[in-house]
């Protein structure tokens, strides 16, 4: 690949603090609080699911392929301090100005990303250069939903029509990947109090894979890959898993076998 290509995505939970400046709930210790903002957000809108700018970033997983290097990893350690951890997100686009690939990035991962950047006084002025640090970036930037410099593969793939919208799992699944492992999205805050933070980077890392092989396969379709490039690509992800010792990658190399990938 010409250029650097980073697959992310996030793994969230409620943000107490910032719900107890916006709402008080005065004497409630942090469980309790999160039960009244749970319940607030239930009664008002028939979810629990808070709105983004209450979200608090627990894991942020990439992919970058880049030269000859490709590798999957969570940024920072697993104690590591939200705000470090939003900082190198965004420090990985200052260094390499990839290209940037989610699953609904552009409907939820950034937008919580901004909020976050926000809140922690992050700096990325590449990240945010719509043509006044580079021209170019006037017609190649990240914020332009109908560029491919972030290229939101849910989106695109439902040519920008909420009501084509896929999940990941079952289009990865089509595909004959393994589709989500271990726990999902509605799981993570509950793992996160029971101090279960490397299930979730875990978990986080597989549907970065999932993902980027999805991304393969659409570079394939608008013919960007060939047959051949693709098919190094994908023995290319093969290898890494066959190299990690990690359970996950064990777990999702047997989970590929027996789905048996289309080619």
């Amino acid at each position: 690949m010409r250029e650097p290509v980073l697959v992310f995505d996030i793994e969230t939970v409620p943000d107490i603090a910032g719900a107890r400046r916006i709402h008080g709930f005065a004497g409630l210790d942090d469980d309790a609080a999160a039960q009244a903002l749970a319940a607030r957000r239930l009664a008002e809108k028939g979810t629990d699911f808070q709105p983004l700018h209450l979200h608090r970033v627990v894991a942020i997983s990439c992919c970058l392929r880049h030269g000859q290097e490709f590798r999957v990893w969570s940024l920072g350690e697993p104690d590591e301090p939200e705000e470090r951890l939003v900082q190198r997100f965004f420090d990985g686009i200052e260094k390499y100005r990839p290209t940037l690939v989610s699953w609904n990035g552009g409907g939820f991962d950034l937008p919580v990303l901004h909020y976050r950047a926000l809140v922690h006084g992050v700096s990325s002025p590449r990240y945010w250069d719509t043509g006044q640090i580079d021209r170019e970036s006037k017609w190649d930037n990240y914020l332009g939903r109908y560029q491919f410099r972030h290229t939101d593969l849910m989106d695109v793939l439902a040519l920008y029509q909420p009501r084509a919208y896929a999940p990941l799992h079952e289009v990865a699944m089509l595909l004959g990947l393994p589709g989500k492992l271990g726990m999902d999205g509605s799981k993570v805050a509950g793992a996160f109090r029971e101090g279960r933070i490397a299930e979730i980077r875990a978990y986080c890392e597989t549907d970065v894979l999932n993902t980027y092989l999805v991304y393969l396969r659409f570079q394939r379709l608008r013919g960007a890959l060939g047959v051949d490039e693709y098919g190094q690509e994908v023995l290319r992800v093969r290898n890494f898993l066959g190299a990690s010792a990690a359970p996950h990658w064990a777990e999702f190399l047997a989970a590929w076998n027996a789905a048996g990938a289309r080619p």
